[in-house]
Formats: structure tokens, sequence, C-alpha cells
């Protein structure tokens, strides 16, 4: 349990970097830079595959499907959607919906022999930790018009897929003992890459346009960065979590990407958190520890 708890928190720690890497380079956006990070990761796990062939199993058919099913869940048709419903609602609202997923992760991931009663304490401490992160956030619109309700429905998507993925990911690895998770992690990056050149296609700048940014060398050596640690790395981690945590524990250790996304926000800043942002990161730490001792 406690190389699954360790592994989790490792992968939030992980994943949070994404949030202060587009702000290391400028003229580029969201999309350029998770399309390439997705396009990275996918030549890792290709090059991890393909160097280490002998050692490394080759899925089936019936496998291949669900690591591209899964694909779309976790990572390019989560993030277009979120993209899409930014792009419609504005910023803020998709964002809160989105800060939601642990709280639904959580609550559809309890095993059956785990009370309610033993597992409301970290829930009800992660839910007050997104309410103080809520309340930082003012002046979002809601005209009502046909754009933004589309947004509306766009990140409710979005929401739907990553909860799905985390459930069914923790599902099928614990169904299939005998993939371990690098080699899951990598029949995800190969199916994610393929997604990630759809996404640029679909949402991304156009290529005359990113050759012509001065810091293109930086931008590459970000999605190479990021796609090998915020991606593959984080991947397999994440899949060691899921095989040996329930949904429900992993659902709470996904609070650990917002904690470390502030923290580097404030490193990067070179300031102090606010009161409320402090009180939220005390509820979302809070939080994992009484999750983790429900589920001990």
């Amino acid at each position: 349990m406690l190389t699954g708890i360790l592994a989790g928190l490792a992968a939030g720690a992980l994943w949070g970097l994404v949030f202060v890497a587009p702000r290391m380079v400028g003229g580029y956006s969201s999309v350029d830079l998770t399309a390439g990070r997705f396009a990275a990761y996918g030549v890792v796990a290709a090059v991890v595959m393909l160097t280490g062939m002998r050692s490394r199993r080759l899925p089936t058919a019936r496998q291949a499907l669900a690591a591209l099913v899964m694909s779309v869940l976790g990572f390019s048709g989560y993030y277009l959607l979120l993209v899409l419903a930014i792009r419609d609602a504005g910023t803020e609202v998709p964002t809160l919906v989105i800060g939601t997923i642990p709280i639904w992760v959580m609550l559809l991931g309890k095993p059956q022999h785990l009370r309610w009663g033993a597992l409301a304490p970290g829930l009800l401490l992660t839910l007050a930790g997104l309410l103080l992160m809520m309340s930082a956030t003012h002046g979002a619109v809601a005209d009502g018009g046909a754009h933004y309700w589309r947004g509306i429905a766009l990140v409710t998507g979005s929401l739907v897929c990553w909860t799905v993925f985390a459930i069914f990911n923790s599902a099928w690895l614990k169904r299939h003992p005998e993939v371990n998770a690098t080699d899951w992690a990598n029949w995800l990056g190969i199916a994610t890459g393929l997604g990630a050149v759809l996404l640029w296609l679909a949402a991304g700048s156009d290529a005359s346009t990113l050759a012509a940014q001065d810091d293109r060398a930086v931008f590459a050596m970000l999605c190479i960065a990021t796609g090998f640690g915020s991606a593959w790395l984080a991947t397999i981690l994440w899949n060691i979590a899921s095989q040996r945590l329930s949904a429900s524990l992993c659902g709470q250790l996904i609070v650990s990407e917002t904690i470390f996304a502030l923290l580097y926000s404030f490193a990067w800043d070179g300031h102090w958190p606010t009161g409320v942002q402090l009180a939220a990161c005390v509820l979302f730490t809070l939080g994992i520890l009484a999750s983790i001792k429900a589920h001990s």
C-alpha cells in the first residue's frame, strides 16, 4: 500500500509541472504545449518498446483497442474537450468543474467494504479545500448564450472522460495483472501520440506560426521534458498506484497534483501563498491523510 501511495503522490508531483511549464515560454497556446507533450510521450513510449523488444510485451488486438480508448478518455479526448470548453465558457467555470474530479473518483470508486462514514472526513476536507480555492475566483461570466452553455456541456464531457478513465484504468489493471505498469504506459503512450497529432490539427497553431517563434528550442525542450516526466513516467507511477490501491484512494491522491502545481507556481513567482491558498493546501493535505487512514 505504501508503494502505491508514494507512486500516486509522485505522479501528482510530475503532473503539477505542466501547470507552470506554459509560463516558461511565450507565444504558444496550451494546445501547442499539450500536443507537443503528448507527441513526446508517444515517441518515448515507442523508443522504450523498440529498444526493449525482447523484454517488452506487445499488446494483443484487444489490449491495443483498450489502450486506444483509454488514451482518448485520459489524454487527447479529455484535453480537447477542455480546451473547447474554455474557448466557449471562459477559464474560470471549466477550471472549477475539472477541479471536482477527485471528488467524483472518490465517490464512484469506493470499495464495497468501506463505510461511507470512514470516507466522509477525507471527502469533506477535500471539498472544503476546493471551496476555498473557488472563493478566490470572481467574475465568471454566464451570459446564458449558446456558446456558454455549449462550453458547460463540453467541460462536463471532459470531466466524465477523466473520471471514467481513472476508474476504468484501475479496474483494467487489476483484471490484467500480467500487464506491468511500464508496458501499459507504453501502449497508452503510442495511442496518445497518435491522438496528439489529431489534437494539434483540431485546435493547435499552424506549423509556420510555431516555426517563427524565437524560443522554439525552449518549447521543444519543455515538450520533451514534460512528455518524458509528466506523461510517460507519471503514467507508469499512476499505473502502479492504480494496481495497488482502490480507485477511491487514487482519487484522493489526485489532489496532490493541485498542491504541487501551487507550490511550483509560488516558487516560479517567488512569493508566498495567500492565506486562502495556504489554508486550501492544508485542507487538501489533511484530506489525503484522512483518506489514507480510512483505507488502511
